[in-house]
Order: structure tokens, then sequence, then C-alpha cells
């Protein structure tokens, strides 16, 4: 069976990164470009209006976690081989945990979890597929190509792929990227230590796998909602104040996780750390996303580019120590990230407020004489 998840999984996972990097790419783009454009037709600030398209897209996908996980939650409670928790498992659940695994053993009773039923797990891997099959067609039929009819009159020609691809890595000159790296890379560790440690060391070690999707789909439908929230309510607070929400709130969490020793008796716990990781997942994700379109108006494809390959590489420097750290220490190099983060971060955020970047399309389009100079412009990477 792990020679089979080994020639699978893998090639699986490889083939999901490759496709996965482009389209996030194409989605800040296009949406900060939706953005700006409409910014400048309404005359409002584009950081504003960007802001609040971020927050719209990721309240629809975040939302996808409640709704995946509630599918797999119905689809798995319909396994009768669930059995309870024993004290001594108990015990090395939590932040103390060294990754022990739970095996069924039925001879002593002393289970916690075991695999489901083969024909649950294929019941649900068929509604995936439908669903992504489904994702692929509306695109496909209704998603305007706005690459195409807004952007061409400003962009002038295309450049080949190898100059854009080199771009990302030439963008790398700009001081105000490598500043942001830590934060970037803070995205990836959150999300995976979430994803990968709470849920096994909390929730599957204390409850049972069978409570993971039931507790996700908090952690979904908190990032849902305050990602539509916090990307209308960003023009008043202004970027600055909800970082620093978000980083005191992960703070907070990180140092109960430190001290709480899971039990089942203890049960809305396991919600509320999800909904407050959530909130401030909301943040990290949507305030990110528009710091990149706002900074980098002449190179966003290689801004974006940049941003998915620092936090996809935050997410891989975590999934690689995760096999051999203890969860105590992983959270603390996922607070000392997010210490540094919220050092460099403000260097950033204070430059853009003494020089502001006025997005190209909002200039371009206030300026039709120009547009020829600005397709000129945007054409060139930002250097």
């Amino acid at each position: 069976a792990c020679a089979i998840c080994r020639y699978t999984l893998i090639p699986t996972s490889f083939i999901l990164g490759l496709g996965g990097s482009p389209l996030w790419s194409a989605k800040c783009t296009y949406l900060t470009i939706s953005g700006n454009v409409q910014a400048a037709k309404d005359n409002k600030k584009g950081a504003d209006v960007v802001n609040h398209y971020f927050g719209i897209f990721f309240f629809i996908f975040q939302s996808s976690a409640v709704w995946g996980n509630l599918m797999s939650s119905l689809i798995f409670g319909q396994d009768t081989n669930i059995s309870n928790i024993p004290e001594d498992i108990l015990s090395t659940c939590g932040a103390y945990g060294c990754g022990i695994t739970v095996e069924t053993n039925s001879s002593t009773n002393s289970t916690t979890t075991s695999r489901p039923a083969q024909k649950l797990i294929w019941t649900l891997l068929g509604c995936y597929i439908g669903v992504g099959v489904l994702a692929i067609l509306i695109i496909s039929i209704f998603l305007d190509n706005i690459d195409h009819q807004q952007t061409s009159e400003f962009r002038g020609n295309r450049e080949p792929f190898c100059y854009t691809f080199l771009a990302t890595f030439r963008l790398l000159k700009d001081w105000r990227l490598l500043t942001l790296i830590p934060l970037t890379m803070y995205s990836g560790f959150e999300q995976s230590f979430l994803s990968g440690e709470y849920t096994k060391n909390y929730v599957t070690c204390a409850l049972g796998i069978h409570y993971v999707g039931y507790v996700m789909m908090c952690f979904g439908a908190a990032n849902s909602l305050c990602s539509f929230l916090f990307g209308r309510i960003a023009r008043y607070t202004g970027r600055a104040a909800l970082f620093f929400f978000a980083g005191a709130t992960n703070l907070a969490c990180i140092i109960a996780l430190l001290f709480w020793r899971p039990h089942p008796d203890q049960l809305p716990v396991f919600f509320v750390f999800t909904a407050l990781w959530g909130m401030a997942d909301a943040i990290w994700q949507t305030q990110t996303n528009a710091l990149y379109g706002v900074l980098f108006p002449r190179a966003k494809e290689a801004a974006f580019a940049n941003y998915r390959m620092w936090e996809s590489l935050g997410f891989v420097i975590a999934f690689a120590y995760s096999t051999f750290l203890c969860v105590e220490y992983k959270l603390y190099i996922v607070l000392a990230v997010l210490v540094i983060s919220m050092i460099t971060y403000p260097i950033v955020e204070y430059y853009e407020y003494k020089n502001p970047t006025e997005p190209i399309e909002q200039a371009a389009y206030k300026n039709p004489k120009n547009k020829a100079d600005e397709a000129g412009i945007i054409s060139q990477t930002w250097m």
C-alpha cells in the first residue's frame, strides 16, 4: 500500500503544483487588472477596489472548505468502524506529540481511528472529480478574456513566455519584494500547520478522523466570511491595521496551542481555534495578494509568480520537517516566522505610504491620449 502511495501521490502532487502555480498567478493578475480598470471608471482608489475584489474571490474560494469538508464528513460519517480513544493516547495529543501513529488494535480495543472503507473513499474521490470537471466547464464557458478585451490597449504586444518567466527572477532585484518574502512564506507555514499538524495532532488524535471535516468546515466558514468582510473594510482601516490584527490573533493561538492539552470533553475549543485561525488567514490571503498587486503594477504576472513561489516554499519547508520534529518545535518555528514577518512588513508599508504607487491601468484610463506610451511602459518588467 505504501509503495502504491509513493507512485501515485507524489506524481499527482507534482502535477497539481505544476498546474496550480500559473493558475494562481493568472487569477491574481486577472483580479488586479479588473479592479484597477473598474476603479478608473468609477473614479475610486485602485487599491480599495482591488481589496474588495480579492475579498469577494476568497469569500467564494474559502467557502469550498465548507462544502468539501461537509461532503467528506457526510460520506465518512457512514463508516461504522469508529471506536473510543483511550486515555494513554490522549496524553500524547497536542503540542508535545511527536508524530505518534495511532493504529487499530482490535485485540486490545485501544483504537482511535481506522482507515475508512474503500467504497467510501472511492465515493468521495468521484464527488471531487465531478466538482472539478464542473469548475473547468464553468471557467471555459463563462469567464471573459479580460486580458484581450481590457488590457491590450494598455499593454501593447505580449512578451514571449521565456521573457515573462525570467521576469519572475529579475523582480527579485526589487528590495520591496525581498522584504516581503518572510510575510509571504508565513502564509505557507500557517496554512500547512493548520491543515497538517492541527488536524493530525489535535483533532484526529483527540476526537478521531471523522471530526476533521467538521472542524475544517468551521475554518472554511470563518475564512470565507472574514475574507468578504475584510475586503470591504480595508478601505477604512488600511492594510497595516488588518495585518497586525491577524498577527496578534495567530500569536494568541500559537501560545494557547503550546499549553492546551486537547480532550474530547472540550469539543467547542477545537472549533474556536479553527475559527480564529480562519479569521487571521482571511487577512493574510486577501491583503497579501492585494498588496502585491498594488506594489508591482508594471509586473503583475512576475509579482504574483513570486508570491506563489515563496508561499509554496513555506509549504515545502513546513511539510519537509513535519515528520522529524515534535509539534512544540513546529509551533516555535511558525511563531518565529510570524515575528520576522511583523518586523519586515511595516518597512514596505511605510515606504508605500510615503511614495504611493499609481496603478498603470488607472493612469492610462484617465489619460487616453497617452495609452500608447503607457503600453510601452507596462510591457517592460519593473527593474
